[in-house]
């Protein structure tokens, strides 16, 4: 390395990070209330500081300077100097070693010590304390990158919202197990874009994986202790840095090489990113990075006491997404997923934090403004988990046009009406037409609904089937964590069994389910190994298992149980994709003739007849029809399509409504081996806890 000059020049004050040139790296931070920054570089081990520089210049808010001869590969953090005032929310403490926000690339990990929080932790004092040790050992190290190329070949697939087939997976957990792939590539970006990996999402239907926190994140210190480890990443460090343990090699170009053979076979790809709160916990929490540079500014605080974080999200802090710089950086970081890595869309956990103002949840909140009206995330798909534990947190149907939602009400109620509950047939109903009632104004679509019945968060699919109670006891917590309401049914044995009947009413329910769920309007989103029977052995909440509880075991999708499963799920993606009636791209009023007697949807019971306003306050109905007709071949054809569906335990008989159409049988969810078929007789019997699948194609003129 070139011998480093004695002092920076002023550089520049955008933008923000470190921003290398070829011949030197201009370096710029954003403090509010910061008197001083540091910057300080270390050798190649990260181990030893090499040189301390003051940043020379500040700019609106911002330090900044330019160091030439420092060029990408150079390992470097923050030392922020200014009050040190707990009670007026103020916490800089120069002995920390700090992350730049917008770091790029991290070298090691976080070595769990007292000296990463800046007050003394054994103080009677608590955090009004100040603590003197250094945190530099402890601490990765930013990397500065040279300026990302970008890759002209990749093309996004640009998947339409009505075709988009969601698959939530890990990277680490999907393909952790996956022998084909060579031992140092398992559990990484580079087994992601395997080519088999790939070929098994082509065979479910797959347009669009979901991939769990891939930004870096820190390990709890409490899992730590406890040999555990935070699995899921919801405990972020870096917005703009890749976890490092997804990457075999340590390079970035591993992300694009995936994505990109993702892509060239049609499939987008999902980021889940967490940018309500952040690592760092409460004011009881480390000084790792934002804290330390500005803790008034990145986090809400108490407005009385500004000494105690707000905690919205439950997980310590939350981010001040109300704040410009907040703003800029949230921006700043999903622009540069989007232009340099190519992402198709962003997942928000607990996305209700991000618009909370002053007053509360706003749909109309700067950070939402921003994101609706930028030109790189114009044509990106935007999905808001739709709560968060604050005040007002549920806000389901209330985000802002151009947001999907993950919708919680279909999880519950669709599980519950399978499970046996009475009372559900209209709320099913709703579910199965896109909850209308919920996303239709504004000129939102159905699929502003993200439909799922299991996600990471929870019990599997098989385990949903296989449990009455939650199994956590591996989390350390005396299975006190968890959610309690699953609305699961174990079928009259609690786990694993042999018992050939209680298997195939398993497998029932689950069809079922999954049929369901395909054939509902909205955005189906299928939980990773869902598709095989993926077991968590009874833990519904497996964030800090690393191990073969939440990892995919590939033996059971190439088994011949797991085989037909698989089989199955792309039956029915494709049975979505072949039928627009099952996928309707607008909320249509249900009332307009597209054939003569046949409106756009219409609600039957058993016996052919439509539901009165009465038959839908039947409680312990579980019979239901649905046709529905949609035009296709550009109006030359309408699609119509009856969903047959008997959530009792009994076989019954469906009469089909009138008019007469020339009726396909295309599946039987209890019996998915049955062949499809001409419908010739007026009625069709329906095995209990079943769901079928008719459908009729039609020429305006015939009918």
């Amino acid at each position: 390395m070139p011998a480093l000059p004695e002092r920076m020049q002023p550089g520049a004050a955008y933008p923000l990070g470190a921003t290398c040139d070829g011949i030197g790296t201009n370096f710029a931070v954003f403090s509010a209330n910061a008197t001083r920054i540091e910057l300080c570089l270390f050798d190649p081990t990260g181990r030893r500081e090499i040189a301390r520089y003051d940043l020379p210049d500040y700019t609106d808010q911002v330090f900044h300077g330019y160091l030439p001869r420092v060029r990408g590969g150079q390992l470097y953090g923050y030392r922020a100097h200014g009050p040190y005032e707990p009670e007026q929310g103020h916490r800089f403490n120069p002995n920390k070693l700090l992350l730049d926000p917008y770091a790029r690339l991290l070298h090691g990990q976080v070595r769990w010590t007292d000296a990463l929080h800046g007050y003394r932790v054994a103080s009677p004092r608590a955090d009004l304390s100040f603590d003197r040790r250094d945190s530099a050992a402890a601490m990765p190290k930013a990397v500065v990158v040279d300026e990302a190329m970008h890759n002209d070949r990749d093309r996004r697939p640009h998947i339409s919202w009505d075709r988009t087939i969601i698959y939530e997976t890990h990277v680490r957990g999907a393909t952790r197990s996956l022998r084909r792939v060579r031992a140092n590539e398992r559990g990484t970006f580079a087994a992601l874009g395997d080519p088999w990996f790939i070929d098994h999402l082509l065979k479910l239907g797959i347009t669009a994986i979901e991939l769990l926190p891939i930004h870096a994140f820190v390990q709890d210190r409490r899992l730590t202790e406890m040999k555990l480890r935070n699995y899921w990443g919801y405990n972020t460090l870096a917005f703009f840095a890749p976890e490092p343990q997804y990457l075999s090699e340590g390079t970035l170009n591993e992300i694009r090489a995936a994505i990109q053979a993702l892509h060239t076979a049609g499939i987008e790809v999902i980021l889940d990113v967490v940018y309500n709160h952040t690592c760092e916990g409460s004011e009881l929490g480390t000084t790792m990075s934002f804290r330390g540079l500005d803790n008034a500014s990145y986090y809400r605080l108490l407005p009385d006491t500004p000494r105690y974080c707000i905690n919205d999200t439950g997980c310590g802090n939350t981010v001040n997404t109300a704040h410009p710089r907040v703003i800029q950086l949230v921006m700043d970081s999903l622009r540069y997923w989007v232009r340099t890595f190519h992402v198709d869309g962003f997942r928000f956990d607990l996305g209700v934090s991000l618009g909370r103002e002053a007053h509360g949840f706003d749909p109309n909140a700067g950070l939402f403004d921003a994101m609706r009206q930028d030109p790189a995330l114009a044509r990106v798909k935007m999905i808001s988990e739709p709560w968060d534990l604050g005040p007002g947190g549920y806000q389901i149907g209330n985000h802002p046009p151009g947001f999907a939602e993950w919708n919680g009400k279909f999880r519950d109620e669709v599980r519950s009406f399978w499970k046996g509950e009475i009372g559900l047939r209209g709320a099913l109903a709703g579910r199965l037409q896109g909850s209308s009632e919920l996303f239709d104004h504004q000129g939102r679509k159905p699929w502003s609904s993200v439909n799922f019945i299991t996600a990471h968060d929870g019990f599997t699919l098989n385990d949903l089937v296989s449990y009455n109670e939650k199994h956590n006891q591996a989390n350390g917590e005396e299975n006190r964590d968890g959610g309690n309401d699953n609305e699961s049914n174990n079928h009259g044995v609690e786990g694993p069994t042999d018992d050939p009947a209680v298997i195939e009413a398993r497998d029932k329910t689950m069809r079922a389910m999954l049929a369901t769920l395909m054939f509902s309007h909205g955005t189906p989103m299928l939980l990773g190994g869902d598709e095989f029977a993926r077991t968590q052995r009874g833990n519904n909440n497996a964030y800090c298992q690393d191990n073969e509880i939440s990892w995919y075991d590939w033996k059971d999708a190439t088994g011949e149980h797991g085989k037909a499963m698989t089989a199955y799920v792309g039956r029915l993606t494709r049975l979505r994709a072949s039928h627009r009636s099952l996928r309707a791209p607008a909320y249509g009023r249900g009332t307009e003739p597209l054939l003569p007697g046949i409106p756009g949807v219409t609600w039957h019971d058993e016996s052919g007849a439509e539901l009165t306003q009465d038959d839908w306050g039947f409680a312990v109905a579980r019979l239901l029809a649905v046709r529905r007709a949609t035009p296709s071949d550009n109006g030359k054809r309408v699609d119509v399509t009856l969903i047959l569906i008997n959530g009792d335990s009994a076989p019954h008989e469906f009469v089909l409504p009138t008019p007469e159409l020339p009726w396909w049988l295309r599946l039987v969810s209890a019996n998915p081996d049955e062949p499809e078929r001409a419908v010739t007789e007026p009625s069709i019997t329906i095995e209990g806890e079943c769901v079928a699948l008719l459908s009729a194609t039609v020429k305006p003129e015939s009918a």
